[in-house]
């Protein structure tokens, strides 16, 4: 394990992996290098790639400075790509490719930009995020109930409520409470974009880097509806979808896709 340190003095911990281009993985809410896609993502593009995968602040390894604020998150990419060598591809995936896409647009030094389904909703194909939803969230983290914080997040995105009542019992619990507390993390950088309203035209316009916008066959019509309008108002996008995938995408088949996109 290493380590990099952000503008805040916050140490953001990360692996590095394989030879080549550097390639810089976000991941969504809940995960991290130990529990979450990134591991297995990275172990497959690190024939191809230098993969940097790394435990956003508050999560594993990392440190944590309150206030929380987006820019923050941001700063931490920044830090990555400087030890990258001063630019990188990045790839995000859920919430991970929304904060991957404000880095872009930030004007961070990305190459090329993946992003995996960042969970906005653009109509009413499902049901906009609720008015008060954040400031839930804050009061079961503040009250410490870790695990009402991640039954209210399970439930935000569909989860059933058998599967999250078996989940407690499960191993992956443990992880997922350990972390809750980076959830309003999250929905503080996607609430904006789950209002059901169109995706505004220019709020991307800086993000001229070339960008994969993909979602999965599978996925349900609000997210591959998102995705379309995504790929539309960006400034240099193209769309893919993966046969067979869902928000849940399968490492082994989205890593040829990122190849393919990034050597191109």
């Amino acid at each position: 394990m290493s380590g990099v340190v952000s503008k805040d003095a916050t140490a953001i911990a990360f692996e590095r992996s394989g030879t080549g281009q550097p390639l810089i993985l976000v991941d969504g809410a809940l995960c991290y290098r130990a529990s979450g896609p990134s591991r297995p993502l990275a172990a497959l593009l690190s024939k191809d790639f230098t993969v940097f995968t790394y435990d956003r602040r508050g999560r594993g390894d990392s440190g944590d400075t309150a206030p929380y604020a987006v820019e923050r998150e941001v700063e931490d990419i920044q830090a990555l790509i400087e030890e990258a060598g001063g630019s990188a591809s990045v790839c995000g995936i859920s919430s991970g490719a929304a904060l991957a896409l404000e880095a872009a647009n930030r004007g961070l030094a990305v190459e090329k930009l993946a992003l995996y389904e960042p969970p906005f909703i653009v109509d009413d194909s499902r049901p906009a995020i609720p008015d008060g939803f954040l400031a839930q969230l804050n009061d079961a983290i503040a009250g410490g109930r870790r695990g009402d914080a991640v039954k209210l997040f399970m439930k935000l995105v569909g989860v059933p409520a058998i599967f999250v009542a078996m989940m407690r019992f499960m191993p992956a619990w443990s992880n997922l409470t350990a972390v809750a507390h980076t959830l309003p993390y999250d929905i503080t950088i996607v609430q904006e974009n789950q209002r059901g309203q169109p995706l505004p035209a220019k709020r991307w316009a800086s993000a001229t880097t070339p960008t994969l916008v993909v979602v999965g066959e599978k996925s349900p019509a609000w997210m591959r509806n998102a995705m379309h309008a995504l790929a539309a108002v960006l400034p240099n996008a193209k769309r893919r979808t993966l046969e067979g995938q869902t928000h849940m995408v399968k490492p082994k088949v989205l890593a040829p896709v990122l190849v393919e996109f990034f050597r191109g």
